[in-house]
């Protein structure tokens, strides 16, 4: 199935997209060794901008609850974790999640996504987001897509500006981030908004 220039198939009912140069799909334990390795080398690039890591943040056994975790969410429909490949080589470049999915009167879900420090700020996230908004408007028929950021990542915000989020406020101390409640940009995207 096409999606504006992404595909989107379900190989035994799990989802995989495929974008610009880019593909999408779920984690499997097969992914360890690479998302450890990449998920190591990042960390200080990383922990600024994420919930403080536990000490078993890279154990195969703290991975395997993940994958069980992501596997759960996607039975129920409340949400989607991706890993972001690079077509070209098949190289582990981040992570993507849809999390809190809500159906009825709200139809809509929280973006979040990382980036592995070798290839930050090389357009791959960008291609990411792009491909992953096609699966929540066209695939999950959803409304309203919405991402927070620090107000001081502002390649973060960067990214969801260039992709067609548009800043909706500010959430006074709204996640927890590397062990401190913080302050956090909100941005939305519709389902109807113009996409650049």
């Amino acid at each position: 199935m096409m999606l504006g220039g992404s595909r989107m198939f379900f190989p035994e009912t799990r989802p995989y997209v495929e974008g610009d140069g880019v593909y999408l799909r779920e984690p499997q334990m097969s992914d360890y060794k690479e998302w450890a390795a990449l998920r190591g080398e990042s960390r200080s690039f990383l922990e600024p901008w994420e919930p403080r890591w536990a000490k078993d943040e890279l154990s195969r056994e703290t991975y395997r609850r993940r994958i069980r975790y992501y596997y759960r969410d996607a039975r129920q429909d409340v949400g989607y974790a991706f890993f972001l490949f690079r077509s070209s080589d098949n190289a582990l470049i981040g992570g993507l999640t849809l999390s809190n999915i809500r159906r009825g009167v709200s139809q809509s879900c929280s973006l979040g996504y990382w980036t592995g420090a070798p290839h930050a700020r090389q357009g791959y996230m960008t291609k990411g987001v792009q491909s992953v908004i096609w699966f929540v408007f066209d695939v999950l028929r959803l409304h309203r897509l919405e991402a927070a950021c620090l107000p001081e990542n502002k390649p973060s915000a960067a990214l969801l500006v260039r992709t067609g989020f548009q800043y909706e406020g500010l959430a006074r101390r709204y996640l927890k981030i590397n062990g401190v409640w913080q302050d956090h940009w909100l941005f939305a995207l519709l389902n109807d908004d113009p996409l650049p």
